[in-house]
Parts: structure tokens; sequence; C-alpha cells
């Protein structure tokens, strides 16, 4: 049996088999949808049902759901057995508090009764995934921002940044925009998710986004349920909010300035190592023009040595930058459960779920 690799961020779960070269088998939202206990009033008609977050800003917050979720993922998609479970691969979030990984193998021992657990942090992952054990990965995810410098396999967690926004406040940036334009139309959050997959694109610099706010082409988009709601500048607030924070009422220097500061504070020949291997990752970062502006704003940073970004093998599957975190672990799970070094059901029984922190980071 296959060692099962699991990537859950905040709005997507990524799971499967670890086969390297392809696509995870399952992409499902993280967010839960459940019925309320009792679930109907007395006179007989239905709760609405509730939507429940066990992920939020990446972390684990809610481990009753996240229990039903990685349930419904090992038992009921990917086909495992009870009493016969398999090994698990899971990514690691940049920063994951010790409790919240002590919680994990516990849960996953005591709770899935899994033979073998080993964990790896996303940024490291990332890299694997395109061919490097040392650079930097900007990882843009539904909740937060991480910017993990990374040598020979090892994250440099002082030098590190996670800000507290993504994907979400992007979405929120949107709505917001679209209903000052729009203000008969009343929009769901995830009518905006779809309009911002569907419209938000990146402009080559701030002069081309000035223009784009007194002249640009509008679209007409027909919502579910019928309302037309109509898309101009408001589709270019979202990848310019990363390169000028301001728009996002944040005082903050744009995503490439905080990547060069970051690698400053690390010694300086190894500048040069993890700059000119930057890896992007996350959805937003598939947006039109997101890494053409990237890389503009990269060759006219002041920095001596400047960003240069890695391109993905072809032998890869497509869109590589959704779940580079996943395929890496893919490939590290064919090196960690055939040569034991992972951790498996006897060594957790010994020693507790503090074992995490000896033999997995």
């Amino acid at each position: 049996m296959e060692a099962v690799v699991i990537d859950a961020g905040s709005k997507l779960l990524k799971a499967g088999p670890a086969v390297p070269d392809q696509a995870p088998s399952m992409i499902i939202p993280t967010q839960m949808r459940c019925m309320p206990e009792g679930g109907s009033l007395t006179d007989g008609s239905l709760f609405e049902d509730i939507s429940v977050d066990p992920i939020v800003r990446g972390f684990i917050r809610d481990w009753d759901a996240m229990e039903d979720l990685l349930h419904h993922v090992l038992y009921s998609s990917l086909g495992w057995e009870m009493g016969n479970e398999g090994q698990v691969l899971f990514t690691d979030p940049l920063s994951t508090p010790k409790a919240v990984k002590e919680q994990l193998v516990q849960m996953m021992f005591e709770t899935f009764n899994i033979s073998g657990f080993y964990a790896s942090e996303q940024a490291v992952l990332s890299l694997y995934a395109v061919g490097r054990i040392s650079g930097c990965t900007v990882d843009i995810g539904h909740g937060k921002i991480d910017i993990a410098p990374v040598i020979e396999g090892a994250v440099q967690h002082v030098v590190s940044r996670r800000f507290q926004i993504g994907g979400i406040d992007l979405t929120k940036l949107l709505a917001q925009e679209l209903n000052k334009s729009n203000p008969s139309v009343k929009l769901s959050i995830s009518d905006v998710e779809t309009l911002k997959e569907q419209y938000s694109c990146c402009v080559e610099d701030e002069v081309a986004y000035e223009k784009t706010q007194h002249s640009c082409q509008e679209e007409q988009h027909t919502l579910p349920d019928g309302q037309v709601i109509t898309v101009g500048r408001e589709r270019y607030a979202v990848g310019e909010a990363l390169f000028q924070p301001s728009i996002l009422s944040l005082d903050a220097d744009g995503i490439v300035e905080q990547l060069v500061r970051s690698i400053s504070t690390v010694s300086s020949e190894s500048h040069r190592q993890l700059l000119e291997n930057t890896v992007l990752c996350g959805g937003t970062v598939s947006m039109p023009g997101f890494e053409e502006r990237f890389q503009k704003e990269a060759a006219m940073c002041s920095a001596i040595v400047r960003p240069l970004l890695v391109k993905a093998p072809e032998y890869m599957p497509e869109n590589l930058k959704m779940y580079s975190a996943w395929v890496g672990g893919a490939i590290l799970a064919k090196v960690v459960f055939p040569q034991n070094q992972h951790i498996n059901k006897a060594e957790y029984d010994e020693t507790g779920p503090s074992i995490v922190h000896r033999k997995c980071f």
C-alpha cells in the first residue's frame, strides 16, 4: 500500500497515494458543512447547514471537524479499511506550534491507528518538487503568506516571515470593489471567489495599474441566480494589492521587497543560493500576469542579488504551483518510509507525541 500524502490548507485539502509525478488524486474544500444536532425545527422544517472551518490561517483550529474530514478522506475517498491502516505523510505549515504538531500525530496514531507517520515543512517540500534543496519559497495561501528561506533542506526560521493575509483577504477586497461599482447586486463569498478566479489578473507595473483605474475594458458576468454584474477595473486590484499592500490598508512593502528583506538578514554567502532559487506557491500565483509582474519587480529591486524564479521540470504535472508541497511530500515519502526514517507505532507508544519533534523536524 502506497503511503498517503496529505496537504491540508485553509481552503483546499490535497491528498492521495505518493506518486511524485502526478497531481494529488483528490482536491476537496477543507471547509465542512454539517447539520446542527437534532436536524429540524419543531414545525418540521430543517435547520440550514452550518459551515465549519477545521483550518484557519494555516493551522488546525477545530480538531473534531479535522477528524471527520480525515475520516472521509482516508476511508471513504482513498479506500482504507478499518484495521488495515497505512502510512501518512503530512505537509506542515511554517511556524506550526509544537502543541499542534503533537496533537496531530496523537490523533493519527490513537484515532486512526496508522502504521507510520512523517511530517515535513511545506517550504522544503515545495523546493523538492522543483528539484532543489536550497532556495526560498513565497507561498500565498488562502489565509496567509509565508516567505521561507531553506538551506540544505532546513527552513531558516529566524528569518522566515508570515503575514496574516492571503487569498481570503483578496476575495474580500474584490467584494468591496465590486459592491462599489455594482451596488444593486447581492454577492455571496462563493460568487466573489468564482469572479476572482475567472477575472483577476496582474498588470505589468504601478503605472499600468493607475491607467486601469481610469480606463479599462468591462465585461458582464451572469451569476448563478441570474443577476448580472459588471467587472472592470476591480479585477486588477486583487493582484496589485500584493505589490502595493496599501490597497488593503496595510502599511507594508510589496511581496518582492519583503522577500529581499527576509534574505538580507541571512549570511551574505547564502544570498545568491536563496534568491536565485525562488519558488512561487499557491493558487493565487497562477493568476494571469502575476509571475511576469513578480519578475519585473525583482529586476528593479535595489538588492545586489535579485530574485530569480525556478521553473518546474517538464515532467511535473500542470498547475504545480497549486500543490507543489503535496508533490514534494510524495517525493519524500518514497524515501522516508522505505528507509524507516518515519515514526512507527512502537516508537510512538514508547515515547508519545513528543517524538514528532525529534524524528520529523
